[in-house]
């Protein structure tokens, strides 16, 4: 019997995937039924990453992408 649990997922994104002000939710729509919990939005905004308090899925954006209308 294994004991270890599984890591964490990272998900990648695209600015066009934000929402206007930068930020994305968790559960994401890919996520399975059983796995939702209270939806939480993550702000990309600041430096470009954030984790779900909830399941600790990390969210990051891709290389070279920018939200927030800053350039």
């Amino acid at each position: 019997m294994s004991t270890t649990t599984q890591a964490p997922a990272t998900v990648e994104v695209t600015a066009k995937d934000c929402n206007d002000n930068g930020t994305v939710f968790c559960p994401n729509p890919k996520m399975a039924l059983w796995s939702n919990h209270p939806r939480v939005f993550i702000d990309l905004a600041h430096d470009g990453q954030g984790k779900c308090p909830y399941c600790g899925t990390a969210y990051k954006l891709k290389a070279g992408e920018v939200v927030g209308g800053h350039h």
